[in-house]
C-alpha cells in the first residue's frame, strides 16, 4: 500500500481516495479531496492559502529543514527481502520518528516563547502605567484590620 502526497496541501492520500489530475505531458497531480482540486483549477498558489502545509512552512510556522526529513523520502532501488533488514528499519524508523517529533515540538515551544515575552513585557509595561489603579496589599491589611476595631467596638457598645 502506497501512501501518496495531495499536490496542493501535502495531506495524505490513501489508496482509494482522492482525486487523480493528468494533465496533458502525462504529469500527474493527486488530490486529497475536492477543496484542494478546486483550487488547483483556479490556479490558486498554496503558499498564500493559510490552511496548507505550503504556507505553515513558507511562514515559518513549522519546521522546513531538517535532516531527519532526509528519511523520508522514497527510494527508487529496490532491496532483496532479509528479516534482520526489516526489523532494523523499522526500528530506524520509529527512532526517526521520535526524533523528528521532538524536533517539532522544540521549534513549537521556541517559536512560542517569543509571543510569551512580549505578552510579558506588554503586561509590565501596562501595570507600570496603571499603578494607580492596583491597591497595595498593606493598603487592604489596614483596611481590614480597621473593620475588626470597629466591630469590637460596635460589639462593646451592644453589650453595655
Amino acid at each position: 500500500m502506497r501512501v501518496e502526497k495531495c499536490y496542493f496541501c501535502s495531506s495524505p492520500v490513501y489508496p482509494g481516495h482522492g482525486i487523480q489530475f493528468v494533465r496533458n505531458d502525462c504529469k500527474i497531480f493527486k488530490f486529497c479531496r475536492s477543496k484542494c482540486h478546486k483550487n488547483f483549477k483556479k490556479k490558486r498558489n498554496p503558499r498564500k492559502l493559510r490552511w496548507t502545509k505550503a504556507f505553515r512552512k513558507s511562514h515559518g510556522k513549522e519546521l522546513a529543514v531538517d535532516n531527519s526529513f532526509e528519511f523520508e523520502r522514497r527510494r527508487q532501488i529496490p532491496t532483496k527481502y532479509s528479516r534482520q533488514v526489516w526489523n532494523s528499519t523499522i526500528q530506524a524508523m520509529k527512532r526517526v520518528d521520535e526524533i523528528r517529533v521532538k524536533r517539532q515540538n522544540q521549534f513549537i515551544f521556541n517559536r512560542l516563547k517569543k509571543g510569551k515575552e512580549l505578552r510579558k513585557e506588554a503586561d509590565i509595561r501596562e501595570v507600570k502605567q496603571n499603578i494607580h489603579l492596583i491597591k497595595s496589599p498593606a493598603a487592604k491589611e489596614k483596611k481590614t484590620e480597621r473593620l475588626v476595631q470597629i466591630i469590637e467596638e460596635s460589639d462593646e457598645e451592644m453589650k453595655e
